[in-house]
């Protein structure tokens, strides 16, 4: 019925592979985000991890405004890094899938 099962199992543990090996790569790949005016600038990762935050000294004296530039700066970069995450986690665990029939998730 469901052919080489075996084979199938073998597949699915690749698979999980691959996306292991993806999620470890992906601490490696960097995103870089600033304010409008540059006055703060983040890294993170694309497992969505911030590794680092730069603020201009004009804002030390304002709370709320650091605040807001720190909110919509972050939100940013953790947008885009997300975007890259998804994408490639799709890829990775669409490679290493066996050929179900009826279960094509990743079109």
């Amino acid at each position: 019925m469901f052919g080489d099962l075996s084979g199938m199992m073998d597949k699915l543990k690749d698979a999980q592979k691959k996306v292991e090996e993806t999620k470890q790569r992906l601490n490696n790949v960097l995103i870089d985000e600033s304010s409008s005016e540059g006055k703060i600038k983040v890294t993170v990762t694309a497992n969505r991890e911030i590794r680092a935050i730069n603020i201009d000294n004009s804002l030390l004296s304002d709370a709320e405004e650091l605040e807001d530039y720190l909110v919509l700066t972050l939100n940013k970069a953790l947008k885009r890094a997300g975007e890259i995450n998804e994408q490639e986690m799709a890829v990775a665990a669409k490679s290493g899938m066996p050929n179900i029939p009826g279960m094509d998730m990743f079109k």
